[in-house]
């Protein structure tokens, strides 16, 4: 006995670590023959060794993290992540495959995929495939068994940064000077690249009540669902429609999706959104619509240091004190004190005290940071959807 353990107690726990130290070995030693080197550069030179999942090759693009512990496939499919790689905070990705339900769009936008661990069991009933061969299927370059913890913590110090993952280039500096000569993400406008190409219906569940013009600055189908639920015929439009071709359509209300990219950079969508405005149907804003919609109104947007990104942002209602726990995916923000007065604040986010909803003193417009549509979840917002429809009832 040692230090009060029973022999039998020691010798398991000797087995358990034994066990750990082989998966270990495993992963880290096995030949190269059987795996696939694979390495991640940031701009400032930090680099992570793993190894290679999904798709071969180099992807470029702004490294973040997302703090869900499920909900990969919709993260993948979500047009906001266009331009980023995205890193998992949650160890174990890809146990319950991937399914031809539950995308969010027509494509995996991700440039690149960051995980702890890749599983290569897909054990859920609804699973068509397994997320290795999903990213292969859509060329999605991936990266394993890297410390996902040191990864998060130096961007939560340094910042949001440009990455490579490379699959192809083993060598450092090279990989360094690709990425340097990437594109930022400040004053990068990406919602025209991942916008339908031309205008579409999505159809009620039941009895049309509402139209809805929603515009497509990179919508999630769940958004969709949503409006529809509520009786609503949506009319999906690319993000560069004019004002006067909205408004030919006759809609009931309007929706501003979400989307990727700066939204500074958008200034012909401002001027349309504004035109909009004046016409005084309502108007509902989340994520990149909600930051349209505060520069619409006289706001200013700036970057944030590594951004919102996951399922359980805690934000609070002001007009019912109430605290949500919400999905949030954004790296951009509204200055509180660049708004006018007629343009209230209506939500916080508790965190770190950012703008995360307003509304229009007089114009029927109010939007959010964050998203309601909640593919997978959180839920506890869904009631904005309704205060919508209320708002196109009254």
């Amino acid at each position: 006995m040692e230090n009060g353990q029973c022999p039998v107690d020691s010798l398991i726990f000797r087995f358990q670590l034994s066990i750990v130290d082989l998966r270990v070995s495993a992963v880290i030693s096995f030949p190269m023959n059987l795996v696939k080197k694979a390495i991640l550069v940031l701009e400032d030179g930090r680099t992570f060794h793993g190894a290679s999942f999904g798709a071969e090759g180099e992807a470029f693009g702004e490294m973040v993290f997302n703090t869900s512990m499920t909900g990969y496939q919709e993260i993948l499919t979500d047009p906001s992540y266009a331009g980023q790689l995205v890193c998992m905070t949650y160890p174990l990705i890809g146990n319950y495959g991937v399914n031809e339900e539950d995308v969010e769009s027509r494509r995996p936008w991700v440039e690149g995929f960051v995980v702890r661990e890749a599983s290569r069991t897909a054990s859920n009933w609804r699973s068509t495939e397994t997320l290795d061969s999903y990213l292969k299927r859509n060329n999605i370059v991936g990266i394993e068994h890297i410390d996902t913890r040191a990864l998060v913590r130096h961007i939560r110090d340094k910042g949001a940064m440009r990455a490579t993952i490379s699959t192809t280039d083993p060598d450092k500096k090279s990989l360094l000077d690709k990425v340097l000569h990437s594109p930022e993400m400040k004053e990068r406008e990406l919602a025209s690249t991942v916008t339908a190409d031309h205008a579409f219906d999505f159809p009620t569940s039941g009895e049309q009540i509402y139209h809805v013009v929603a515009f497509d600055f990179g919508v999630k189908t769940n958004s969709l669902r949503e409006f529809s639920r509520f009786g609503c015929r949506i009319t999906v439009v690319p993000s560069d429609t004019s004002a006067e071709d909205v408004m030919a359509l006759a809609p009931d209300g309007i929706f501003l999706s979400n989307g990727p990219g700066d939204p500074a950079a958008m200034n012909n969508v401002v001027e349309e959104i504004r035109k909009l405005t004046e016409s005084k149907v309502p108007m509902f804003g989340i994520c990149l619509g909600h930051q349209l919609i505060g520069q619409v109104f006289g706001g200013e947007t700036y970057k944030l240091k590594f951004g919102h990104r996951g399922g359980n942002q805690p934000i609070m209602d002001l007009t019912t004190r109430k605290v949500e726990i919400t999905a949030h995916n954004h790296g951009f923000a509204i200055d509180a004190d660049s708004l006018p007065a007629d343009v209230e604040v209506t939500h916080v986010n508790l965190n770190d005290n950012t703008v995360a909803g307003l509304r229009h003193t007089t114009l029927p417009v109010f939007s959010v940071q964050y998203h309601p549509e909640s593919a997978p979840g959180p839920h506890d917002s869904e009631y904005l959807f309704a205060r919508f429809i209320e708002l196109m009832r009254n």
